[in-house]
């Protein structure tokens, strides 16, 4: 398996994860892990490939796990566990790579009721706050598509548009690491280079990387 294709594997994994535990109420209660494991089962991932997604879940701030004893249960962190679901969904690069079982597609239709989770994410300054890495890489990726194919970029954006299309729901500090960080994920390439009218406004709306050049496009690579 190619690592494009693993990668695609382990967001679905995350994913379904994230939806089983919202749908058993683990955004209210805590869920025991033979509960959790039963409605994940799968063939295509063995419980080893899900201790490890649940491991870095939790590392993320995705998934509190709770231990006492013997038992281990879990609970969907508010309300970064909901950002990276939402997120994961909102990828265009995530699709059901199995036939839906009825759990899966009742999961979805509650979730779409409560939350909106499929349209495209909101890129004006008033929209929602983005409070994790993986939210704003969904956002992020978005805008870029959506600046690429409406003014014909040839895959260079600038990033002031990119920033000021985020505008406020994300502080500047926050969008220079995170997207540093999509850099160093190698999903986007910054590029150093000269932008037509590129006034002192456009310059600021860059990123500045330390012992480097000012960066002022960005290319996507995946």
């Amino acid at each position: 398996m190619n690592a494009q294709a693993k990668n695609l594997q382990t967001l679905y994994a995350k994913t379904r994860l994230l939806l089983a535990l919202w749908d058993l109420g683990g955004s209210q209660q805590k869920v025991a892990r033979g509960k959790l494991t039963k409605r994940i089962d799968s063939k295509s991932q063995n419980k080893a490939d899900y201790q490890a997604i649940l491991e870095d879940l939790e590392a993320q701030g995705a998934v509190t796990v709770t231990k006492k004893g013997s038992s281990t249960s879990y609970t969907l962190t508010s309300p970064t566990g909901l950002d990276v679901l939402k997120a994961g969904l909102r990828s265009d690069e995530f699709e059901f790579n199995t036939n839906l079982g009825a759990w899966v597609g009742n999961s979805l239709l509650r979730l779409l009721r409560q939350i909106d989770v499929v349209v495209a994410a909101p890129v004006a300054s008033g929209g929602a706050v983005i409070g994790s890495y993986e939210e704003f890489k969904s956002v992020a990726l978005d805008i870029y598509d959506k600046l690429n194919r409406d003014y014909s970029l040839d895959d260079l954006v600038p990033i002031y548009r990119i920033r000021r299309e985020i505008g406020e729901q994300v502080s500047r500090e926050k969008f220079n690491q995170w997207l540093v960080e999509m850099q160093a994920d190698d999903i986007l390439q910054l590029i150093a280079g000269e932008i037509p009218d590129f006034t002192s406004d456009k310059r600021e709306d860059s990123i500045s990387i330390p012992g480097t050049q000012l960066r002022s496009y960005a290319k996507r690579l995946s």
